[in-house]
Parts: structure tokens; sequence; C-alpha cells
């Protein structure tokens, strides 16, 4: 089947669209003072589709009329000027204008309006065959959660021709989705498919923040690790209708954002694993130049001794962060509550720190005060360094370490008011 074939196949015939304009086939007259009466609310965000907008709300009106579903279709336009409003209503939507920019910030304004219990939310440029809202539909009232398509053949789904970019296909769409089921344990294959169903109960509880188009990712990412029932549905993916404009994804800006999210909200990769691992490199480096070993021709000595210091600074210090950044994103409701960071907090409270700060930082001193000692009983000239800075390296890590504790106790202190 050629473009000009697939295109007729999925446009609307004008009988269908004056079917669909009755008010009467959504049952959503009369019920606006009446949330939750409705058991389905379809969301479409909106930026100038007039190209294919009609023809994604009639088939959604299609999907509930036959299916018996009592829904309705909601048209989140985030500022159109290209009449989109009108057909909206013309075709029997209940048009939400929003006026704060952002693919996450229409959805949100879409969904906090929409009055069924469940949602499907989908993008309004017929690249997502709406027909297929029954199957999200049929997993919702199964007991899940949140019902995540998937256009992957990996996941069952089919993407014809031309429908989504090669990098997109390939690339992007599979690393990131690795990624949320490796990182976040979430059992998708498809993490960026904006075609997906939820129950509005659950929604209430992941407190969206991303106003962009990390929106998508950010519910499955605060699902999973809020331990909600997702499945996942195979579905297709067709090449998109619009053509009087461009898709208004940008490939490496969305990639970069996306990315960025993900290691927000995992300090442990961000930081905690790169720390750990650079705290180990340290405390390897130590363990063979305090000594001196020597091992087929190879010394470790004072050389070795500093790089192991930096890389034991450094991981120290990309520890800390994680820290900070699970404080700041659990009290922020970035992330959920995580039962190991209160234990450690409680463990590990501004007073222990203090106290494990000063005597590393005094510790430290000591050492250095050894080392000018030498440098003293020298008359202070030249000394043996590889002897000396055995004393000097060590002394000024842990004053470096010791100072760093202090002010990282206090920090943590100040992030955890909220939760105190």
């Amino acid at each position: 089947m050629d473009s000009t074939d697939l295109s007729s196949a999925r446009s609307t015939s004008p009988q269908l669209a004056e079917d669909l304009t009755s008010p009467a086939d959504t049952e959503s007259s009369g019920k606006e003072g009446r949330p939750g009466a409705l058991e389905l609310s379809v969301v479409m965000p909106c930026l100038n589709e007039a190209d294919t907008l009609g023809t994604c709300i009639a088939k959604a009106m299609r999907a509930l009329r036959e299916n018996k579903i009592n829904g309705e279709v909601i048209v989140a336009d985030n500022g159109s000027s290209d009449g989109s409003q009108e057909i909206a209503v013309r075709m029997g939507a209940r048009v939400v204008s929003v006026n704060a920019r952002g693919y996450g910030n229409a959805l949100m304004g879409g969904i906090a309006a929409a009055r069924g219990k469940f949602i499907i939310m989908g993008d309004a440029d017929d690249s997502y065959d709406f027909l297929e809202i029954p199957k999200f539909v049929a997993k919702l009232r199964e007991g899940a959660d949140v019902v995540q398509g998937c256009r992957l053949p990996s996941g069952g789904g089919t993407v014809m021709p031309r429908a989504m970019p090669f990098t997109h296909r390939w690339w992007g769409n599979p690393m990131f989705s690795i990624m949320a089921r490796w990182w976040f344990h979430a059992p998708i294959h498809d993490v960026y498919c904006g075609l997906r169903g939820f129950t509005k109960e659950h929604y209430s509880r992941l407190h969206q923040r991303c106003t962009g188009m990390e929106f998508a990712t950010e519910m499955i990412i605060k699902s999973s690790l809020y331990g909600a029932k997702i499945l996942e549905v195979p579905i297709t993916l067709y090449p998109d209708g619009r053509k009087s404009h461009a898709p208004h994804m940008k490939t490496i800006r969305d990639g970069w954002r996306t990315l960025r999210f993900f290691l927000v909200c995992s300090p442990r990769w961000l930081f905690f694993v790169p720390g750990a691992f650079l705290i180990m490199l340290g405390v390897i480096g130590y363990a063979l130049a305090l000594p001196g070993v020597a091992f087929r021709g190879v010394t470790f000595d004072a050389h070795t001794l500093l790089f192991a210091s930096l890389a034991a600074i450094c991981g120290y210090q990309s520890i800390m962060f994680a820290i900070f950044t699970k404080t700041f994103a659990v009290n922020e409701r970035l992330l959920p509550e995580d039962p190991r960071l209160a234990r450690f907090l409680r463990v590990v409270n501004l007073e222990r720190g203090l106290t494990a700060g000063v005597l590393a930082l005094l510790f430290g001193i000591v050492l250095l005060l050894i080392a000018i000692n030498q440098w003293r009983l020298a008359d202070f000239g030249r000394l043996d360094y590889a002897h000396t800075m055995r004393f000097v390296i060590p002394g000024a890590t842990l004053t470096a370490l010791g100072f760093q504790t202090v002010l990282s106790s206090f920090f943590v202190s100040i992030l955890d008011i909220r939760r105190q």
C-alpha cells in the first residue's frame, strides 16, 4: 500500500464525520458538574493541528460509540492560530484552552479538566489510530494503573514505512526504553509512545512536573517507582498526517532533555555509582602507595598517592551530590519517598555528620603538622619527598574531606527541613 492509499484508508468519510458531530454520541451533555460521571476522557494536546485534528476526533468518537464507552473527547489547545478550536467544537469535542506553552502543560490542563475515571492521551497528528482505544480501556477495566502503547516490534507493535525517523526507531527510542527497564524497572518497550491510558486517581498521585516532552517519560518513571501496575498493548504507528508544518519534536533537543530527566531521576546512576567507583580506585591506590608496593619493576609511590587522593575526593563529592539530589527530589515530589534515604538521614544526622567531619578535619591537620615538623627538623631545607608526602597527601585529603563533610551536613539538614 503506498502513502496515498494509506492516507485514504485513514481519513474520515463525510458521512462518518456527520454522524460523529452529534453531541448525544458522547453522552457528555449536562454532566459538567459531575466529576467522574464518565468512564473515559480522551485528551488530545493541540497546537495548530487543523490538518489532522478532525480525523483524530472522529476516530475517537467512533471508538466510544461503537464500543458503548461512556466518554468524552477533550482538545487541550495550546494557542492554535489555524482554526483547530473551531474544528474541535464542530466535531463535538470539548476545548480546554491552556495558555502556558509546552506539551506537558497542554496535557496537564486537559487532564485536569477531564471528567472521566480513565484518561487516554494521544497526539492529534493522526500518527496514532484512536480506533485502538478499546484495547486500552479493557486493560484499565482489569485494574491497570497505566496502559502504555507500544509501537516497536520488540513489544509487538508495528511501525509503518516513514512513520518514525531512522535514528528514533533504531537508536533513541530503544536506548531510552532499555534505560527505563534497567534503571527504573519499567515493564515497557516503548517509553516514548504518546498513546497511553491511566486512571485519574493514579495520575493525581504522581504530581507531574515536566511541562515539555519529558511529561510522557516522567509518567512512566514515576509510575514504576511508585510500584504501579503497568501494562503494555501493541499498537500501530502511522506517518504524521500533517502537511502545513513539521513535527513539534526536535531530535537532539528532546533527546537531551529526556536523558537529563533520566539522570535527575536516578541519582544512583548519575552520582552514586561513579562516586563509589572513584572511591574504590582511591582506596586501592592508597593500599598500594602507602607501603610503596613494587610489582614487576613498577613502584607505587607518592605520585600514586596523589592520584588516589584525587579519585577519593571526587568520588566522595559525587556521593554527596547523590544524597543532595535524592533529598531534594523526594521533598519536591519529583521522586517518591525512599525508605533507604529516610533511614540514612535518621542515622547520619546533622550532629553525627558534624562530628565525623570535625574528626577527619583534626586528623588531617595533625598529619599536616607532622609534615611541617619534619621540615623543621631538616632546618626547613630539602626533604625526602617520597617520605614526607605520605603525611602531606593524606593530611590534605582528610582536611578537605572533613571540611566538605561539615558543609554537606549542614546542606543536607537544610534540604531535609520540609521532611522534618
